[in-house]
């Protein structure tokens, strides 16, 4: 069976991966090199974590996601991965932390509530929190190094006799006949189709848009003091939800840099922009690392990125069938990645009958 794919992000290229193992021919296009560096999975590092909120589906789906990145570790002969441990911490007029212990504890996985000054003791890199913040921390959790696992998986996919053709624009798609329309004129033509371009998708299928904002995004890379540097490989990922401001800290592990950005979403942008960041952009940002970091002011200069997100309305992820050979799949925001390769499995599934597509789609939502 022959599969065409438009977007070649960690989505379309796991997906084209889980194809291939599977004994299936692929054809990847993507209208920018790929590896992307326009593209929403070409970046330092993501996280993945456990702790979720009330969404058991997706605290049970980080679980099979870390089942399906050993499988492509052992395909692409290295784990790009660094364990670190994940730390909540959440304003007490919240109630994520403890909608997660929740989830976690109905999902069987193990987690702690430290002291507040627990919390202070072992991570000194981080300003101690007000009173009254609610703590979670789990063992689990981690960076994923995003742009290596893309480009491993090119590498991998070309090895393997997969056709990957970069700066390939898709003008339209027939999903009725699995086929796409290039910039050029040429028609394209496979047994299945699958849509994964990100936030370009409302592009190719107008109808998402009901659906998936692109979301600008920024995010700033920092380089801790020298004598601080030792105590932040020994920071675990942090999930900071409190009153002022809501960010996430990716710690720098394998020499990349610190990176922090909001976990909330700005729903506004053209991903075709120039990707420069504005002062203003970083400086609600910076201000809140500046409260959060001890010795903000002794870090290295911002370094700022400008990525975009697809967002739905309840962050959750959208697959649409658009007829029994096609699939259009969107909505990652900022929390799919962590999912990519469990995500190419089961799309690679629903391309060649061997999921159908509502369950697929409820279970893509973390509705099962």
């Amino acid at each position: 069976m022959k599969v065409l794919i438009a977007g070649a992000g960690i989505m379309g290229l796991a997906t084209a991966w889980a194809l291939i193992r599977r004994g299936h021919t692929v054809e990847v296009l993507d209208q920018g090199p790929i590896p992307n560096p326009d593209g929403s999975s070409v970046d330092q590092h993501r996280l993945i974590r456990h702790p979720y909120g009330a969404s058991l589906g997706y605290t049970r789906m980080v679980t099979d996601a870390y089942a399906a990145w050993d499988r492509l570790w052992a395909d692409l002969g290295e784990a790009h991965y660094a364990p670190t441990g994940s730390l909540v911490l959440e304003a007490p007029s919240s109630n994520w932390a403890f909608a997660s212990r929740e989830t976690l504890r109905a999902a069987g996985l193990a987690f702690r509530e430290p002291a507040l000054d627990d919390v202070a003791r072992r991570f000194p890199v981080w300003l101690p929190a007000e009173p009254g913040t609610i703590t979670l921390e789990t063992d689990t959790g981690g960076t994923l190094f995003a742009g290596e696992i893309v480009a491993g998986l090119a590498r991998w996919l070309t090895a393997k006799g997969a056709r990957l053709r970069p700066l390939t624009r898709v003008r339209d798609i027939d999903p009725g006949r699995a086929r796409v329309v290039l910039a050029g004129g040429e028609h394209v033509a496979a047994d299945a189709l699958l849509v994964a371009a990100g936030p370009w998708t409302n592009l190719l299928v107008p109808d998402l848009a009901r659906h998936m904002t692109p979301s600008r995004q920024i995010v700033l890379y920092f380089d801790p003091p020298y004598d601080l540097a030792l105590e932040w490989q020994r920071t675990p990922l942090i999930l900071d939800k409190m009153a002022d401001g809501s960010i996430y800290v990716v710690p720098p592990r394998r020499g990349r840099a610190l990176k922090i950005g909001f976990h909330t979403f700005s729903k506004t942008g053209d991903p075709a922009a120039p990707r420069i960041a504005t002062p203003d952009e970083g400086e609600r940002l910076t201000a809140l690392c500046r409260r959060r970091l001890r010795r903000f002011d002794e870090y290295g200069p911002a370094r700022p990125l400008i990525c975009f997100y697809d967002v739905t309305e309840d962050e959750s992820f959208h697959v649409e069938s658009l007829g029994s050979a096609c699939l259009a799949v969107t909505g990652f925001s900022g929390h799919g990645f962590k999912f990519g390769a469990v995500l190419g499995e089961r799309f690679a599934e629903g391309l060649t009958g061997g999921m159908a597509h509502p369950a697929l789609a409820a279970w893509a939502a973390g509705r099962i």
